[in-house]
């Protein structure tokens, strides 16, 4: 029996194999009609037969349909397959830390990428990008944004090392306080903003897609890819890391490689998300422990899976951002809060032994 079906089948009450596969095809079907529904909401509504016909019809447009061509290929798709990439990344991230530190209230932000992603963009927004606007210009943000994160993960990684080892205890206690001082910061920067800049920092800190384009999504987007198409090897180390890191050792697994691959991964996939649409809460959270409890602990299933899933709650939530108060557009970090928000709550009674709650 190998490391990875020891820790699963200690986890799982019977085989769940079936069960996570049919997940990831319903998943997928579910996020395929989303998207097709989503790119037809909108002030100029669309019907997914439309939607469906334009798509095919790819991106050049006749007279007959020339604005109907240009709203879905330019504007919309875009925007969606950003939702579906800033989604995927962070819920697949919140998989990965709930795997690593063995705990499912841990998410991405336990990391340090998204404070310190909203310091060094909040930082930008007040301060200016000085020398960077020159060579940068709109990607200046975005560019602060993704470094920010990774600079505060180095650092958190770097507290939490010591003689080549990684105390994931430590890592989670420096966490913590590295959040808090980057907010401290990021709230002095906000006591010097004009009336201008404290509007853009409210709409990005809360997260949004209204600035996606074709440019951002070729930007972002491959960093984004490559952390999910990377995650599903960690897969099986994660299995055996349920057993605890003295068990996994001795049936052969690196734990420090896999730590160290897991954090880098999770620092890039939840730094470029941040970078791409801002700080959208919750998902991390929500989504791998749902599924948890529907498909199992499975790491070969339960992050395809969070990845399917959270790009389609985005989407979800982009529909209702454009929908409830248009004209205006809501920020997704509002909607995903008053989703995520009960739900955290939720488990942590749970957790105490309150589950008829």
């Amino acid at each position: 029996m190998t490391a990875a079906s020891l820790a699963v089948s200690s986890t799982d009450t019977g085989d769940r194999t079936r069960t996570g596969r049919l997940a990831l095809i319903l998943l997928a079907l579910l996020l395929v009609l989303t998207a097709i529904v989503s790119l037809g909401v909108g002030p100029a509504a669309l019907s997914p037969a439309r939607v469906v016909e334009i798509l095919l019809s790819g991106p050049r447009p006749s007279e007959a349909n020339l604005g109907d061509t240009v709203i879905v290929w330019q504007i919309r798709l875009p925007r969606i397959l950003l939702g579906c990439l800033v989604g995927a990344s962070l819920a697949c991230g919140g998989a990965l830390m709930q795997g690593l530190f063995r705990n499912p209230l841990a998410d991405p932000g336990l990391a340090g990428v998204s404070s310190g992603s909203a310091l060094a963009a909040v930082a930008v927004i007040v301060l200016g990008g000085g020398f960077l606007d020159s060579i940068l210009g709109p990607w200046t943000l975005p560019f602060a944004a993704f470094f920010g994160g990774l600079a505060s993960t180095a650092l958190l990684y770097t507290v939490a090392t010591s003689q080549g080892r990684t105390a994931i205890a430590t890592m989670l206690l420096a966490g913590i306080a590295l959040g808090a001082l980057a907010g401290a910061l990021t709230g002095f920067l906000v006591f010097l903003s004009d009336d201008r800049q404290l509007r853009d920092i409210t709409f990005w800190s809360l997260g949004g897609l209204g600035g996606a384009s074709w440019e951002r999504l070729w930007t972002c987007g491959p960093i984004m890819v490559a952390a999910l198409l990377a995650s599903p090897f960690l897969a099986r180390g994660l299995n055996a890391l349920v057993l605890g890191e003295a068990e996994a050792f001795h049936l052969g697994l690196s734990v420090q490689r896999l730590k160290r691959l897991a954090i880098v991964i999770v620092a890039a996939g939840t730094a470029a998300s941040v970078a791409a649409a801002g700080v959208v809460g919750f998902v991390g959270i929500v989504v791998p422990h749902l599924l948890r409890l529907a498909v199992g602990a499975d790491h070969r299933f339960l992050l395809p899976a969070s990845a399917l899933l959270g790009a389609i709650l985005i989407l979800v939530a982009d529909m209702a951002a454009r929908t409830l108060a248009s004209p205006a557009e809501l920020p997704i970090g509002i909607l995903t809060a008053i989703l995520g928000a009960p739900f955290f709550l939720w488990l942590l009674l749970r957790r105490r032994g309150f589950s008829e709650l």
